[in-house]
């Protein structure tokens, strides 16, 4: 499949911008910061999900807890995504077991890796709640799925991708619109 970009719709400091907004939605929503713990969707989840547990931290001057999860056996086109899918390494070393987790991601589309992501937690324990924070929102749910949490809305036709690319990945900060070329 070839991809043409076609705009830019966040640079660094919108990037930024939306973390430091979640981070501070989080905070008004969670009094106590002793039973949260935030989780990573791999890879660029659990780099938005480091991202955010800074700025929380800064805001209430305290430790939370921060894991990132590998979704890649629960993927229900696991398939179709590769001949040999790689398999990262889940990143998890507390009990979820009555804690509040805000689930991060970088981009809800379909809500089907949030699906997955939540059929993977589950096997790690019984968590009190989950709320989900994505930095964008592409609309064009399959499943029941809505964030709690959104950096920005961005309406997408089908033919139309999200790329979000990050330092820690891509070497720099920014989510592209891309158009699919048949």
């Amino acid at each position: 499949m070839v991809v043409r970009e076609k705009s830019k719709v966040m640079d660094k400091e919108g990037i930024d911008k939306a973390l430091e907004r979640i981070s501070h939605e989080i905070v008004e929503r969670f009094e106590v910061a002793d039973d949260i713990a935030v989780i990573g969707i791999k890879n660029r989840g659990s780099y938005l999900a480091e991202r955010l547990v800074l700025k929380i931290e800064r805001l209430i001057d305290k430790k939370l807890l921060v894991g990132a999860l590998d979704i890649t056996l629960y993927r229900d086109d696991l398939t179709q995504v590769a001949a040999q899918p790689v398999v990262h390494a889940t990143e998890i070393d507390f009990t979820i077991e009555g804690k509040k987790i805000i689930l991060v991601d970088d981009v809800l589309f379909t809500g089907r890796t949030i699906r997955c992501a939540l059929d993977a937690l589950i096997d790690f324990g019984r968590p009190k709640r989950i709320q989900l924070a994505v930095l964008v929102d592409r609309g064009h749910r399959e499943l029941p799925i809505k964030a709690d949490y959104v950096g920005k809305n961005v309406p997408t036709s089908a033919s139309e991708l999200v790329e979000v690319r990050l330092t820690e990945a891509d070497g720099k900060d920014e989510v592209v619109l891309c158009e699919k070329i048949p």
